[in-house]
């Protein structure tokens, strides 16, 4: 009997899939199946397929990793799901604490860590993500939602809720949906995976670009609000300089420096877009 349904949606990314279900293969079992969407790749996925003959791997003609996650849902036949982004590396014990859930676990996030990949010299981008990537406790607590690159659910939570959405930013959007419905969301540290940092300034932006995009398209607020929060998103860097300056991620003043120049560069970046994006579509309502 199948409990757990670990879900995995994959884009052009072979690499890191393996190096994740590597960290998987340890943990698997008769009641574990582990499922694999592919969402377009130009790569083959034969070779993976055939090194981890123990995983399923689907396939979706609809891109993002929403679609995916959904697909992967109607295949699986656990009473547990748990969704894993192809770049995170669980823990060796991430399995065995799902398994572990009470039954009243009714939608859990993870910690998700950073780790850089292989290099001597890292770029102020990595260091920024050190230090603010993936803050999954504070989002449960404060904002109400769970990052999906490490989320447990059952079944019957998922199909009252319903499938995950595109266009927005699905994470909050499913959570916040499954609030509506009384279901509660809580954080788990010992749940652990580990994402990369993001290696460039170019990756870096394209995140928070497409961040600000899917707030934007799913703000509850009207236009002075939206101003209001880009202005402050603009000076909150001089609220996380201490949050820099203590970090245990960093080392030394040259990293913390360079940490700092990325904090406030990307801030007042972030603040133009949200500006750009409310007077380039004035004339979109705010979500009802």
């Amino acid at each position: 009997m199948i409990e757990l349904s670990i879900i995995i949606p994959h884009l052009n990314d072979v690499v890191r899939l393996r190096r994740c279900l590597d960290a998987l293969a340890a943990q698997v079992s008769a009641a574990v199946e582990t499922i694999v969407v592919d969402n377009g790749s130009d790569m083959d996925l034969g070779p993976v397929a055939r090194d981890f003959p123990w995983a399923f791997f689907l396939s979706t003609a609809e891109r993002g990793a929403g679609p995916a996650r959904n697909k992967g849902v109607e295949a699986a036949k656990g009473q547990r799901l748990a969704f894993l982004d192809c770049d995170c590396v669980p823990s060796s014990g991430w399995v065995a604490r799902i398994l572990s859930m009470s039954g009243t676990d009714q939608v859990v996030g993870g910690c998700v860590g950073t780790f850089d990949e292989g290099h001597s010299s890292f770029s102020s981008a990595q260091l920024f993500e050190r230090v603010f990537a993936f803050d999954n406790a504070r989002y449960i607590a404060d904002l109400g939602f769970s990052v999906t690159a490490n989320l447990v659910t059952t079944r019957a939570v998922f199909d009252k809720v319903g499938p995950f959405r595109t266009g927005l930013p699905e994470d909050v959007d499913w959570c916040t949906r499954a609030r509506i419905e009384g279901f509660r969301i809580s954080y788990d540290p010992e749940l652990v995976v580990q994402h990369p940092t993001r290696e460039d300034w170019r990756a870096l932006c394209r995140k928070y670009r497409r961040v600000e995009e899917e707030r934007f398209a799913f703000r509850d607020e009207g236009p002075i609000i939206w101003l209001i929060r880009a202005f402050l998103t603009g000076l909150s860097p001089l609220r996380d300089t201490m949050k820099v300056m203590k970090s245990s991620r960093l080392s030394g003043t040259g990293e913390r420096l360079r940490c700092l120049i990325a904090l406030y560069r990307l801030r007042l970046r972030r603040m133009r877009w949200m500006i750009q994006f409310l007077f380039r579509f004035r004339r979109r309502p705010a979500r009802s």
